[in-house]
């Protein structure tokens, strides 16, 4: 008999990733069930945080006020069995608000005298998935405290650094068309979201139902349909699951094709200031694996990417003043470079 060749895989391990697989595609679609219990429609947009969530990455949803953004969140959170924290991002928000400080307590020693210690009081951030409400009404200083641990995937206070829980998630809401009293957000904090999901109007007839579910007066019941280990062990099969090159080449092409220079397109040139770096090819590799991996696809591919361009490269562009002034947006630069190159 021969021996296996060391360049394929062990049997069972294949056999423990296609039923890894199989369970994520059947969890994928109980959270779609639960999630639709409380929100209508948007089922892109739940595809798009799905998608977030098995690459363990965190997402920027950007919409006019009444779209359900919070409800998503929150629905999604009850649908799994992780720790939810909430911060509603106001003007006066201080970074020990978000993440936790020390404070001094009074407690009995061995010889049983009273004496004070500083014991460290965990803020929301401390969760499995954090809803940050309106992200960009908060200082910069406070953001910072965000950006810390959205990046670095835990926080210092003091002089002590403590530890995010596992997973650690957040899913920011934005709205675009209230500028006052908002504070943008830096381009560094920007890229760090791995997708940009914008929510949209819903239709006509999904308006309809949205009209009779609300005003029912029957509460939603929204059950756990996946404990925090499952989570994880998904969280861990995304980044196993094989891409073919020809989808790497494609995602690291439309990448660097948003960066103006002599062989950009005309648009790119012409609206562009700062195109997309590195990490806009890593999000488009990892999230094409998580929506392979949320169909029970095997292998992720060129259309795995193609459909996920324009969420995950869009605030990555810095755009001119010009754009502004065109009413040119980041989506029409990436459309423009999706039909330019193939």
């Amino acid at each position: 008999m021969n021996a296996q060749s060391p360049h394929l895989p062990a049997v069972p391990a294949v056999a423990e990733a296609a039923e890894l697989l199989h369970a994520t595609q059947e969890a994928v679609g109980r959270l779609r069930q639960a999630v639709a219990r409380a929100v209508v429609g948007q089922e892109q947009v739940v595809d798009l945080m799905l998608v977030t969530l098995f690459a363990r990455g965190h997402a920027l949803l950007v919409g006019v006020p009444g779209l359900a953004k919070t409800l998503l969140v929150s629905s999604i959170a009850r649908a799994l069995d992780l720790r939810f924290g909430r911060i509603q991002f106001t003007p006066d928000l201080l970074p020990a608000d978000i993440t936790g400080t020390d404070v001094l307590h009074e407690e009995l020693d061995d010889n049983g005298r009273a004496v004070r210690r500083l014991r460290f009081l965990p803020g929301p951030v401390f969760a499995n998935l954090v809803l940050a409400d309106e992200v960009n009404r908060t200082p910069p200083k406070t953001q910072a405290a965000l950006l810390q641990a959205m990046q670095e995937r835990h926080v210092t206070v003091g002089t002590v650094t403590h530890a995010l829980p596992d997973p650690f998630q957040v899913f920011a809401t934005r709205n675009p068309i209230e500028q006052e009293g908002t504070y943008a957000l830096p381009e560094a904090q920007l890229d760090r979201f791995l997708l940009e999901i914008h929510v949209d109007y819903p239709s006509e007839s999904e308006e309809r139902q949205i009209a009779h579910k609300t005003t029912s007066g029957r509460p939603v019941d929204i059950q756990p349909v996946l404990q925090g280990d499952e989570v994880r062990q998904i969280g861990s099969l995304v980044p196993r699951i094989p891409v073919t090159e020809e989808a790497v080449q494609l995602a690291v092409r439309w990448s660097r094709a948003t960066r103006p220079g002599p062989d950009s397109i005309e648009m790119v040139r012409d609206y562009v200031r700062f195109g997309a770096g590195p990490r806009g090819s890593q999000a488009l590799v990892l999230c094409a694996k998580a929506r392979a991996a949320t169909r029970g696809e095997a292998v992720a591919d060129v259309h795995d990417v193609r459909e996920l361009l324009i969420p995950a490269l869009r605030h990555r562009l810095v755009l001119s003043y010009r754009a502004e002034a065109d009413g040119v947006q980041s989506a029409d630069v990436l459309h423009a470079i999706q039909r330019a190159v193939k």
